[in-house]
């Protein structure tokens, strides 16, 4: 809720700036006047709702290293819904390129589980025993995941795009920061009824197996950590729309991959992490799939004749 209400006043804020304060006139003319464009982006709320939902079930069902390793394949889900909705191309050194990284990622993470887990062996092979039985349930939980990640994504980047039409003539896309308020909004709303559904819960007295009020109260457990991680949380939510709007969802989601890497190296200055040959082993597989992904491979650049297959490959979609 916080989250997507601080999301809310930044995109708010800028589209005032943008409009050189004119922002009540472009409520007017991209929500009040286009209802239907406008309930169009309560389609990737929804999606993102449940996929937030969904995962509770993965995680409950799943070990940690397999969920995280199963998770990584929405980078290949997020390419195929590509290429269904928006007709993009890739070539096969990049589907490759998609396959390697996925592989990189979840060596990485599986490395730093080994090292975290340490002497609890026992412990985890027991955690494993408990969710035997609901394996089944988690990877299809997860699949379902990876699914509304693409999905919901690439819808959300055919909206920021594509021109809208109206009364048959076609209009420039909506402002990246009014998308940002719409979604804000719908989301902000969805979490005001699932707090009103929390709050029912809370009256009602429901107890668990250990005689604990299964609902905690509103902000229970807040902190000032707990408030700076949802600033960033925040922001990091208005990149990403932004990186939807100038790259593609398949760059973002090659960037979260790097960004794995990345915090695993910087946890070895702020926690002491060592990091293990398994994690050189991952990282240089990351640093590789990701250069080839966008770059030719050395040996064959000055082989290429034609760059007439580059230019259909990651084809912006711009308006025509």
């Amino acid at each position: 809720f916080f989250r997507q209400s601080i999301q809310f006043f930044i995109a708010t804020a800028v589209e005032y700036l943008a409009t050189n304060g004119h922002l009540l006139q472009s409520i007017q003319e991209n929500i009040i006047e286009r209802p239907c464009d406008f309930l169009r982006i309560i389609i990737p709320s929804l999606i993102y709702l449940l996929q937030n939902s969904v995962r509770y079930v993965a995680i409950s069902n799943l070990t940690a290293p397999i969920y995280e390793v199963t998770f990584q394949c929405k980078l290949l889900t997020t390419a195929v819904v590509s290429v269904l909705m928006l007709q993009r191309r890739y070539s096969a050194k990049q589907w490759a390129c998609l396959v390697i990284l996925v592989v990189g990622v979840s060596v990485v993470v599986l490395g730093a589980h080994e090292e975290s887990k340490g002497g609890g062996v026992k412990n985890q092979n027991e955690k494993d025993g408990a969710n035997s039985e609901n394996l089944f349930l988690g990877l299809i939980a997860i699949t379902v995941v990876c699914l509304c990640s693409a999905f919901g994504g690439v819808y959300f980047e055919k909206v920021l795009k594509r021109p809208t039409s109206e009364g048959g003539q076609y209009r420039a896309p909506v402002s990246m920061w009014m998308r940002n308020m719409q979604m804000a909004f719908f989301s902000v709303c969805f979490a005001l009824l699932n707090m009103m559904r929390e709050s029912d819960r809370e009256q009602s007295g429901e107890m668990d197996n250990d005689n604990n009020p299964i609902t905690k109260p509103f902000m229970h457990g807040f902190t000032k950590c707990v408030y700076f991680v949802i600033l960033l949380q925040a922001g990091g939510g208005l990149l990403v729309a932004a990186v939807i709007k100038y790259a593609d969802n398949v760059l973002k989601d090659m960037a979260t991959g790097v960004s794995i890497l990345l915090s695993t190296i910087v946890s070895t200055f702020l926690f002491g992490t060592i990091l293990s040959l398994q994690f050189a082993f991952g990282a240089s597989i990351i640093v590789a799939s990701v250069y080839l992904f966008s770059n030719d491979v050395p040996c064959s650049r000055c082989a290429k004749s034609s760059d007439e297959d580059n230019e259909m490959e990651m084809r912006p979609m711009l308006p025509s």
